[in-house]
């Protein structure tokens, strides 16, 4: 058996455990049924997902909200991003958790306000994403429009390509007796 599974394979693992949280699977349902502009589900909710599989805890456990990032430069000002905010307490009202909806394209307007450091525009989500502090953070999904997921890996694609003796380290897989 290898030592580390094919990347497409660890994508599968990737869903796999993901699947085990619930509540995580209806905010990727009820976000993409809100009809926001390149969104990504993102950040802490997906790797507490995993580090609670792999230390046999309740896949939701300390997960404290889920954030949901989308990408809208046709309007950047604060009551467009509120529509959005307001629609999703609409959508996601009775889950038990907090989701936090923001307009990646309008981080720079508050950043350094918020901060004291400034921050330039954003062109997408993903490049907020690649700016995360924490590597381990630069992780997104979201679901198509064909029910199948898409997963942000560019940094991981394009790191491998610049350092192709890079390893990629397999997601965990779940254990049958932790569900």
């Amino acid at each position: 058996m290898p030592a580390r599974l094919p990347l497409d394979e660890q994508l599968t693992a990737l869903r796999t455990t993901l699947s085990r949280n619930r509540t995580l699977l209806e905010v990727l349902d009820r976000t993409a049924a809100l009809g926001l502009p390149d969104w990504y589900l993102t950040a802490g909710c997906l790797f507490q997902t995993i580090w609670n599989t792999v230390t046999g805890r309740p896949p939701t456990h300390g997960i404290k909200d889920y954030d949901v990032f989308y990408y809208d430069a046709t309007d950047l000002s604060w009551e467009a991003e509120d529509r959005a905010i307001r629609a999703g307490r609409e959508t996601f009202a009775g889950l038990p958790a907090d989701v936090e909806i923001r307009n990646e394209a309008r981080v720079h307007l508050w950043y350094e306000r918020k901060f004291g450091t400034p921050c330039p525009p954003y062109d997408s989500v993903e490049s907020a994403i690649d700016s995360f502090a924490s590597t381990t953070c630069c992780l997104a999904v979201r679901l198509k429009e064909d029910g199948t997921w898409r997963v942000y890996e560019t940094k991981t694609a394009r790191w491998r390509k610049s350092w192709p003796e890079l390893t990629v380290l397999p997601w965990p897989m779940p254990s049958a007796k932790s569900g």
